[in-house]
């Protein structure tokens, strides 16, 4: 059976560690710093052996040159000649065999151009979607478009609803205020925020969501619903679905 664990690293960064009870070897995904890693193996008696990545920033690649040299782990991650040490480079519609599970591979840029997530199916499915989805909302548009995010977005929403999303950072609760704002009829963002403020205090994290559970409460996956569209608005161009996306995008960013 495939179990999958956070590492926290930094403030609020999750390294996700995926593991079959059957082996000691595991696959870390975007491991921004070596050093929680490392501690996890040894005290765990652990092996790395492989390492998927989602994009080039340095909170999700920072610890590869440690990691290959301690363990010479394979490394899969995106067409990027920046990141150094990936032995496979991957890109839409591309498979990967990791743990166990067949992976397949999405493109997902808006957040970085280089941006991939990787999606499994199976009981459940697993989604390993990097900066490009959080839970209650989204990355920031650093080189891509809106159009591109909105589409990268859309892309995930339509994976079946039962997906768990293990997302890399710990920023939902302050996406739900922004929810709040953004989508002040739905009464779902109460109860998720309920649900995710007693997990904090217990200092659990708040994630993996789901699909399912992220089309009722992100408001960057519901920009068809009316509410929505009343509030982006009043900020902005809400004209269609990626109007009220680019508007509800530079809303938070200030937010």
């Amino acid at each position: 059976m495939l179990s999958v664990t956070p590492i926290p690293a930094f403030r609020d960064n999750y390294i996700w560690m995926l593991r079959q009870d059957t082996s000691d070897d595991v696959c870390v995904v975007d491991p921004g710093d070596a050093a929680p890693v490392i501690e996890t193996l040894e005290r765990e008696g652990l092996k790395l052996g492989s390492v998927m990545i989602t994009h080039h920033h340095p909170d999700h690649v920072g610890g590869l040159p440690e990691l290959i040299a301690r363990y010479a782990p394979r490394v899969i991650g995106p067409h990027n000649p920046a990141i150094e040490g990936i032995d496979e480079r991957v890109g839409a519609g591309d498979e990967v065999r990791v743990m166990g599970r067949l992976f397949e591979v999405m493109e997902v840029p808006g957040h970085t151009l280089d941006h991939i997530a990787f999606f499994t199916a199976g009981i459940p499915p697993l989604l390993f979607c990097g900066d490009t989805l959080f839970s209650a909302g989204c990355g920031r548009l650093f080189e891509g478009t809106p159009e591109q995010m909105h589409a990268s977005l859309t892309r995930l929403a339509a994976l079946p609803e039962d997906t768990l999303v293990f997302a890399a950072h710990e920023y939902t609760l302050a996406n739900l205020a922004f929810a709040r704002a953004a989508d002040p009829d739905n009464p779902d963002i109460d109860a998720a925020e309920q649900e995710c403020r007693r997990a904090r205090e217990l200092e659990r994290p708040t994630l993996p969501s789901h699909i399912g559970r992220e089309r009722r409460i992100n408001p960057f996956l519901r920009c068809d619903e009316p509410g929505v569209r009343r509030a982006a608005a009043a900020r902005g161009d809400s004209d269609d679905a990626l109007a009220t996306f680019a508007t509800l995008r530079a809303w938070k960013d200030s937010f």
